[in-house]
């Protein structure tokens, strides 16, 4: 049952029900593999989704957090804060499912004490001599937690169960979808508030700004929020970054603008428009609507059992087709907890499309004069996909 203080603090909690069942699924997966502890840890909850799916507690700041999750037992949660055992943070009213919270002051841009966590860990796993342990993702983890651990518990063996992991959490619940139509609620918003604030002599960074508070005034988290302008005839092949957002936009200009925001619950959509101040170049409408279609081909082979691969292969023959340069970075990809999380639409992936996965698919389509882009969410089901959006796809002229 949620506490109280959870009810009354937290914006969005995720249910207790939801938890459990996300916990039951990958002890199951631990128990066929013969793990006896799953280690994680993330420091972001922009791609270090893992630490919120388990406690429903986001990682953050690039303070890293950890999450000892035996097969058998309530979590061991290790976080930034004060040392002393009777001053641990998070408080424990915000935990669900941990028997025992540590805390102590790591912070990686100081050296010396990068290993503290991973100390933590061993010193709280030195009993097990023999146990079997997966880390989550290892490979996005602080080498100074991995090889601390590693070092210190040489008895233990090491298995990866990354991918069955990745298998559970990105297929969402109907309580998962849910908060992921809330969010993409708030993109609409959002996009609304940069429409109703593009005109000439406006910064780039003003737009950027009224998309912000918009997330913020709905409950969102966090906001990565990018744009691009130019004058009408010349492609914005790049977005800018926040301390670049300076120029303004003037008569005849094109902004393209990319809201992608968590909702108060953690979960990720996103969405791209591009705006027109006065009118709309013939190539761009053109790239546009080629995008667009492109889109919702892709949208279209979105069924359960569906390789990723084929979908990307049918992106890329469509736009050589037209004399359009492929895609050579990510054509769609799925979001929940992480900005990108899998499957993702590009050469290597393995996971297989299904029910319940929330998918963002934005075709980019660039020339020496314009630019063509879309992107919107996706849920899959069992015979097709829900859209999400509900801003029109189209080329909006203020």
């Amino acid at each position: 049952m949620e506490s109280d203080s959870i009810k009354e603090r937290v914006v969005a909690p995720i249910s207790t029900a939801e938890l459990t069942r996300r916990w039951k699924a990958v002890r199951e997966v631990m128990k066929e593999a013969r793990i006896d502890f799953l280690l994680i840890q993330n420091n972001n909850d922009y791609l270090g989704g893992y630490v919120r799916w388990f406690t429903d507690l986001p990682a953050t700041n690039g303070y890293p957090a950890t999450v000892i999750f035996p097969v058998s037992d309530e979590m061991t949660t290790i976080t930034h804060g004060p040392s002393d055992p009777e001053k641990a943070v998070p408080a424990p009213w915000v935990l669900r499912g941990v028997k025992k919270r540590i805390s102590n002051p790591i912070m990686l841009s100081l050296n010396y004490t990068t290993g503290y966590q991973a100390e933590t860990v061993v010193e709280e796993l030195k009993g097990y001599k023999n146990c079997r342990v997966s880390f989550l993702n290892e490979g996005a983890i602080s080498s100074g937690f991995t090889q601390v651990v590693r070092t210190h518990l040489s008895g233990a063996s090491y298995v990866d169960i990354t991918d069955k992991i990745d298998e559970i959490k990105a297929v969402k619940s109907s309580e998962e979808i849910e908060h992921i139509r809330y969010t993409a609620y708030i993109h609409d918003q959002a996009m609304k508030a940069c429409l109703e604030t593009v005109r000439p002599g406006v910064r780039e960074f003003e737009i950027a700004a009224a998309a912000r508070f918009a997330c913020m005034r709905l409950g969102g988290t966090q906001h990565f929020l990018l744009m691009g302008s130019s004058p009408a005839g010349t492609p914005f092949h790049r977005f800018s970054p926040p301390h670049s957002m300076n120029r303004s936009l003037k008569f005849g200009d094109q902004a393209g603008i990319l809201i992608e925001a968590s909702g108060p619950s953690g979960l990720w959509t996103h969405i791209y428009r591009t705006i027109c101040i006065g009118h709309v170049s013939d190539e761009a409408q053109k790239l546009f609507e080629d995008a667009k279609e492109l889109q919702t081909l892709a949208a279209g082979m979105l069924k359960p059992g569906t390789d990723p691969g084929e979908i990307t292969d049918m992106a890329n023959d469509y736009l050589r087709s037209r004399g359009y340069p492929e895609e050579t970075r990510l054509f769609a990809h799925g979001q929940g907890y992480d900005l990108v999380e899998k499957p993702s639409f590009q050469p290597g992936e393995t996971m297989k499309i299904k029910a319940g996965m929330n998918i963002g698919i934005h075709p980019t389509i660039l020339t020496e004069r314009a630019s063509g882009r879309i992107c919107d969410n996706y849920i899959v089901t069992g015979s097709g996909v829900e859209y999400l959006s509900k801003t029109p796809r189209e080329i909006f002229v203020v």
